[in-house]
């Protein structure tokens, strides 16, 4: 996998492709409680829920540029509608290689056979246990940290 990463195939695209399931909208009841001297800005924890939905990412590692989608339900369907919207976004003349886990969506029969009508898709599944070898877990990382436990949120739109 790192060798895709550093040295991707010629004509092609790297995608490190994943969902962040259950991402929760939450409308704190209060604003953030200010940082003062010897205090971190802090928040309280009441707040009123409005959701989930599940947030679907494709990293191209080589740019950083992220396509991403919510979809409410983790489900094979919502995956395949992802994959068609990267499909439209990826330019024709590139071959997309697709580094993936091992969810079971995306083994679904009906993305192998979406995927196999698809010449120029490549699907590479990395072992199981090593989440740190698909690079978007790093922006899931990041957006949760920094704006969605910090956020409030009226809606999951």
């Amino acid at each position: 996998m790192v060798g895709r990463y550093l040295n991707p195939p010629e004509n092609a695209l790297v995608l490190c492709v994943d969902e962040k399931s259950q991402c929760q909208a939450l409308e704190h009841t209060q604003p953030m409680l200010p940082m003062r001297l010897g205090y971190v800005e802090g928040v309280t924890h009441d707040y009123v829920r409005h959701g989930t939905t599940t947030l679907f990412a494709a990293l191209n590692v080589l740019n950083g540029a992220v396509l991403a989608e919510c979809k409410p339900r983790h489900r094979h369907q919502a995956f395949l509608a992802f994959l068609r919207s990267i499909d439209k976004a990826v330019p024709a003349d590139l071959d997309v290689h697709c580094i993936v886990d091992n969810c079971s969506s995306h083994k679904h029969p009906k993305v192998k056979a979406w995927l196999a009508a698809c010449q120029r898709w490549h699907m590479r599944f990395i072992p199981p246990h090593s989440s740190w070898l698909n690079q978007v877990e790093r922006f899931f990382s990041t957006i949760t940290d920094k704006a969605i436990r910090r956020g409030s949120f009226s809606s999951v739109k």
